[in-house]
């Protein structure tokens, strides 16, 4: 087996993952458990899929997969901060509303492909200088235009966590949302607008699918991958910039029995199939034990807050 196509392929697989964790970090940040990001990831594929499909146009469609995404975030977060509804069934909630739309949306469009316009548009841009370098370079610096933009996306994401002032009073609204209301930070509108652009992100993850990965559509394409990224997001310990190296991990893992098949090993596809979410599992369980290190949650994560109760 190639080891560089290999990474590669990985590094492709684990795109989606990488955004939809970029969007579950920014909803964990503020102190909301957002289960929604299935949901969102779907809502963006079939509104970015029917938008380039229709218009041949990436803008339009990257547009359209964010707006979407963000919708279903934007009812997520009138429901929990606004209402004070439990976070966790008002996320499953929004993975089976999420599920439904693009199925009724889909349900047209199945077996559609994008056009050849629409994937040169997404074709491999070959960093230069950066893509020479032994085994990594021609996997990670010779990729999707929509691939780098996972890349920049995470390391602004870190800047902005660990270095502006918006960032730290972000995170303390997670840990602490009475003391950051205390200090005269806006709390519900750091809420909101986390919250609302985590889910532009999932939208994008979502959209990476029909119109890169596969390109076409076909009914829940997203194959259970958000609830992957739930999970990435403690494996990763809420970190924008490890989000790239678990990305890739289970990017990798999910490709792993074609890989093997193709490089004549025989083994259980089935099994193989199972590996991912076996890992997944086991990132939760090893997590858990992670409490009170650096890696941990946000203090206040799945917390309603109530300001009279301040």
């Amino acid at each position: 087996m190639n080891i560089g196509l290999f990474l590669a392929a990985a590094v492709i697989a684990g795109t989606p993952l990488l955004f939809a964790t970029l969007g579950g970090i920014l909803n964990e940040k503020v102190g909301h458990l957002n289960l929604g990001v299935e949901g969102m990831m779907l809502m963006g594929a079939i509104i970015g899929f029917m938008l380039g499909f229709k218009t041949d146009n990436a803008f339009i469609a990257l547009a359209g997969a964010m707006a979407a995404g963000a919708l279903g975030a934007l009812i997520y977060a009138v429901l929990t901060i606004s209402f004070h509804a439990n976070q966790v069934v008002t996320g499953l909630a929004l993975t089976i509303f999420g599920t439904g739309f693009s199925s009724f949306l889909g349900q047209s469009m199945v077996g559609q492909i994008v056009s050849n316009k629409l994937k040169a548009s997404f074709a491999p841009v070959r960093v230069p200088l950066l893509a020479d370098i032994p085994v990594i370079g021609e996997a990670v610096f010779n990729q999707s235009s929509f691939v780098y933009l996972g890349y920049v996306s995470a390391i602004i994401l870190f800047i902005y966590f660990a270095y502006t002032q918006w960032g730290l009073n972000a995170r303390m609204v997670g840990e602490n949302p009475a003391a950051a209301d205390a200090a005269g930070i806006a709390v519900n509108l750091y809420k909101y607008t986390h919250i609302v652009i985590g889910g532009a992100f999932c939208g994008l993850g979502g959209a990476f699918l029909p119109l890169v990965y596969v390109p076409a559509w076909q009914d829940g394409i997203t194959a259970g991958r958000g609830w992957i990224a739930v999970a990435l997001i403690i494996f990763i310990g809420w970190n924008p910039m490890k989000a790239i190296l678990g990305g890739v991990l289970f990017g990798g893992l999910d490709i792993l029995g074609l890989r093997l098949q193709g490089a004549g090993v025989h083994i259980n596809q089935y099994f193989v199939d199972m590996v991912p979410y076996i890992v997944t599992i086991l990132v939760l369980v090893i997590g858990g034990f992670h409490k009170g290190s650096k890696a941990s949650p946000p203090k206040a994560l799945g917390n309603a807050y109530f300001r009279e109760e301040r």
